[in-house]
């Protein structure tokens, strides 16, 4: 079959590897020049099985009105005179309940674990290099309250098949000496061995490579437009290319643009409960890498993934729940810079500070929207929130279960 792939980040790419891996003639079409250009450009670099939980909890509610109007708050919800917000917002509350976390997380756990699987077996098969880091993740924590309620998920991994240990703050430091320097007042830590770290980005650039080398198509600089339609199946996309239209002939479609993929089907009344989560990063180089860090770290109190990306140090969080610009907050940046200069004290910055803000699309659960939607040969992979880089590969192997109308290999709340 020749299938149609929209949208060339980490769930687009990922789809069109495993479509091709199924013997798909397949073409990746994409408005940006080049792979992985917006929210899978300098996300925070983790591949954080441990961090399944979603934003949806019980605490949230609280924290949410605690920082509201605070420009620095880990999580900013900016109200806007939008129906699509306020829909979004209620849903998400709703998501706090308790038994309905406790099930998001269970399906978001399963599909990472499924996840971690499929990278290390891609990675391992291609010899794919993308500054990954395979020691583990460590969770720190600057408040009481919080460690006690994390060491009550560590049970919730460790019973799901993940495991997750509570460390002594003089434990953390054994797995990570260069938090000896730093000024935050660190009660304890939690940390997974088996999670990971690595640049999106260069992952992506190098899986295009490889899907180039198997006959797969880039159509970049090309922003779509519609679908044509006989027989409730799709059998053309339409993209603007130059201001020139043109028109794919294809047998399927699979929908993978992040945020914009609620208005491209918007348009043939598939409403996705999707909302951007904008998001910050900044990195820089590291001047002398022997007082920076080797293992990834979550600051959970800051709510910042902090990795180290070869002679990099990227650091990323936030989440802001206002519109659809990705404009650059001075403030939440320098807050970013700010806490890791609290942190890791000693590390000096070698030339400028790259600062990045994405949309990441995310539903109110944060369970991601994975399968067939209305139309025949329509497919869909998004919603994947802040965690896009740890559920991609999963979710794209799962797609194409779904596409060979497979049962899928886990137990998901997929549209089939």
């Amino acid at each position: 079959m020749k299938v149609a792939v929209l949208g060339a980040g980490l769930l687009g790419v990922t789809s069109a590897w495993f479509l091709r891996q199924n013997g798909h003639d397949v073409i990746v079409i994409e408005k940006e020049k080049d792979v992985a250009m917006e929210s899978s450009f300098a996300n925070g670099g983790q591949i954080s099985v441990s961090q399944s939980e979603p934003w949806a909890n019980p605490n949230a509610p609280i924290k949410i009105l605690k920082w509201l109007g605070s420009e620095k708050a880990p999580l900013l919800y900016r109200f806007k005179f939008d129906k699509k917000q306020w829909e979004w917002g209620l849903k998400f509350f709703r998501e706090c309940l308790p038994s309905r976390t406790k099930k998001n997380t269970q399906d978001i756990l399963g599909l990472a674990i499924l996840s971690h699987k499929k990278l290390k077996e891609l990675r391992e098969k291609l010899d794919l290099k993308y500054d990954q880091k395979l020691k583990g993740i460590l969770q720190i924590y600057s408040d009481e309250k919080e460690l006690e309620s994390a060491e009550k998920y560590t049970k919730f991994y460790k019973n799901n098949g993940w495991d997750k240990q509570v460390l002594t703050k003089q434990e953390a430091i054994g797995i990570e000496p260069a938090l000896k320097n730093s000024s935050l007042e660190i009660f304890g830590a939690t940390y997974a061995k088996e999670d990971e770290s690595g640049d999106p980005n260069l992952f992506c650039q190098a899986l295009k490579k490889e899907l180039m080398n198997r006959g797969v198509e880039f159509h970049f600089d090309s922003k779509i437009d519609s679908f044509n339609f006989e027989n409730n199946k799709i059998t053309h996309v339409n993209y603007f290319n130059n201001d020139k239209l043109n028109s794919l002939k294809c047998d399927a479609v699979t929908v993978a643009l992040g945020s914009a993929s609620r208005f491209l089907l918007a348009k043939y009344n598939i409403n996705l409960d999707l909302y951007p989560v904008k998001g910050f990063s900044i990195t820089y180089e590291i001047k002398d890498t022997s007082v920076a860090p080797e293992v990834c770290i979550t600051d959970e109190s800051g709510k910042i993934a902090i990795s180290r990306l070869g002679n990099r140090l990227r650091a990323a969080g936030t989440a802001e729940l206002s519109d659809y610009n990705t404009e650059i907050n001075e403030a939440r940046c320098s807050a970013l810079i700010e806490r890791v200069k609290t942190i890791f004290p000693l590390i000096e910055n070698n030339g400028e500070i790259k600062k990045w803000a994405c949309l990441r699309p995310a539903t109110p659960s944060n369970v991601p929207i994975i399968g067939r939607m209305k139309y025949d040969n329509l497919y869909v992979n998004t919603g994947h929130g802040t965690l896009g880089w740890t559920l991609a590969c999963g979710s794209s192997f799962c797609l194409s279960e779904i596409f060979e109308k497979r049962s899928p290999s886990l137990e998901f709340p997929f549209h089939v």
